[in-house]
């Protein structure tokens, strides 16, 4: 019996639903790896489902629970021996038990050579056995099969997770740390964000973050071409921010004529005391300035003011004043001996470190913490989805607070 014309468009319409259905079904998640090398000058990433991962230096593991389940981990295997012992452990583990996992390099994975080369080629890793600085990296294990590439540049790789995963196994337990919630964790970073804008140092920010919940607040603070001290991040920035044409750094009567955006106002040395007179709870972190004695002697209130120092001689000089003091990452990891005694001696409570650093040096923070030195992380928004909330959930406990531009905590 032929079908009439009135039913063929029903009868193709659906086919190719059916068609369109299967095929659907049938699409597997695929792992994209973009690992880059050195002298790539690229940051290198893995993206499952749409969703992209920036890693940091070193080798990262990434292990599938199933075809939409996964965990990762960033071994800096650069920097450490003991990455390197517990990156192999994992591998190990994993391939007896025909798991399906994958691994990219970031940046510099090697120093020299790896001292686990031998162990590496009896798991079947020649490549990365024989990996050498700086070289881009690629390996993944599917059903049992290992693949390797490696390139001095940059390696990308797509590859199809079978949809049969079904492994229960938690190789990187997500690690929590205890933490009384208390507002003096969040430091108003360059003032805080004023109107999806940061980086002002200006008044308008310090009101509006204020008003937020911030009682920490972090000003730049630099110099005119005349020696007079005000608040801007730099002044390649400041001169973006203001429209400004002239020779850089301006004058202080300069500095004073031009608004941020046209509506947010610079401060200068009257207008931040003028501010934090009148917010008798606020206190201020400085950043940028290393001459801790004049700045503390220009400021309104010295027991509300605490400085981000950058070298021994300042530290030195405002321990000496009663100046609380901020010790930097920079001067924190160049101590020699015993850190903790330094600190102590000099009464310093407070250091910054960026939150980069976090993962590699989880010994040094928890000394810190049990020491009762205050630790602020910044870069806080500098890596993908590694935002005032992800801290907050992961990292607040471990460091003591973070440089925030956003008040997100209620």
């Amino acid at each position: 019996m032929l079908l009439s014309k009135t039913f063929v468009p029903v009868f193709l319409s659906i086919t190719l639903f059916i068609s369109f259905f299967q095929e659907t079904i049938a699409q597997k998640e695929t792992l994209i790896i973009n690992s880059n090398g050195f002298n790539a000058k690229k940051r290198s990433s893995f993206n499952i489902g749409g969703i992209e991962e920036k890693v940091e230096r070193g080798l990262t593991l990434i292990h599938f629970n199933s075809s939409k389940k996964h965990e990762f981990k960033g071994f800096d295997t650069y920097g450490s021996e003991e990455a390197l012992d517990e990156l192999v452990t994992h591998i190990q583990k994993m391939l007896a038990q025909k798991t399906t996992f994958a691994i990219l390099a970031h940046d510099s994975a090697v120093k020299g050579s790896l001292s686990k080369s031998k162990e590496l080629i009896q798991m079947g890793l020649v490549q990365l056995s024989s990996l050498k600085s700086r070289q881009a990296y690629v390996m993944y294990a599917i059903n049992g099969q290992l693949k390797e590439v490696v390139d001095d540049l940059s390696v990308e790789e797509s590859i199809s997770i079978p949809d049969n995963i079904s492994d229960n196994q938690i190789y990187f337990p997500r690690i929590t740390y205890e933490f009384e919630p208390s507002n003096d964790r969040y430091i108003a970073h360059a003032a805080g964000e004023v109107n999806g804008i940061k980086s002002t140092n200006s008044k308008e920010a310090l009101d509006e973050n204020y008003k937020k919940g911030f009682r920490l607040f972090e000003l730049d603070i630099i110099k005119t071409s005349d020696g007079k001290l005000v608040a801007a991040h730099d002044w390649k920035m400041w001169s973006r921010f203001t429209d400004y044409g002239g020779s850089l750094p301006p004058s202080h009567s300069e500095f004073m004529k031009h608004k941020i955006y046209g509506d947010y106002t610079t401060l200068d040395m009257t207008g931040i005391n003028q501010w934090f007179a009148t917010h008798p709870d606020a206190i201020l972190i400085t950043d940028k300035l290393n001459d801790p004695v004049a700045f503390a002697e220009a400021f309104v209130d010295k027991s509300r003011l605490i400085m981000e120092l950058f070298s021994m001689m300042s530290m030195d000089e405002a321990s000496r004043e009663g100046i609380n003091i901020m010790i930097s990452q920079d001067p924190l990891f160049a101590l020699k001996g015993d850190k903790m005694n330094y600190l102590k001696v000099n009464n310093i409570k407070y250091a910054a470190v960026s939150r980069r650093i976090i993962r590699n040096q989880t010994k040094l923070l928890l000394e810190l913490k049990k020491n009762d030195i205050k630790v602020y992380v910044y870069n806080v928004n500098f890596d993908p989805g590694k935002d005032e909330k992800y801290v907050q959930e992961n990292e607040i406990g471990l460091v003591y607070g973070m440089y925030a531009d956003k008040w997100v905590f209620d």
